[in-house]
């Protein structure tokens, strides 16, 4: 069942989702806003040390920009094993949708 839903999450690579890259959360944000205004949804996708820009921006933009007009639909975290170097790397997922 788990292996279904990697291979899930990794064929909804699309138009919709948005990596989180080392820069300014707010710069994220208003690229993420600036792809919400044109498709409604967006998944927000990091890894390892970007976590928690994800988790900013997405908080950042159904709290502040959009507030009562955006929220979070679905968050996915998990973790797989590098095998270049066998340490655990963590990922998410955070659906953001405009009502």
């Amino acid at each position: 069942m788990e292996l279904q839903e990697v291979e899930r999450s990794e064929n909804n690579l699309d138009k919709d989702s948005f990596f989180v890259k080392d820069e300014s959360v707010m710069a994220s944000a208003l690229d993420v806003l600036t792809a919400l205004s044109a498709s409604k949804r967006v998944v927000l996708m990091a890894k390892g040390n970007l976590i928690p820009n994800a988790v900013a921006v997405a908080n950042i933009v159904t709290e502040n920009m959009l507030k009562g007009n955006s929220k979070i639909e679905d968050i996915k975290l998990d973790s797989v094993i590098s095998e270049e170097d066998g340490q655990m790397i963590s990922n998410i997922e955070i659906v953001v949708i405009k009502n």
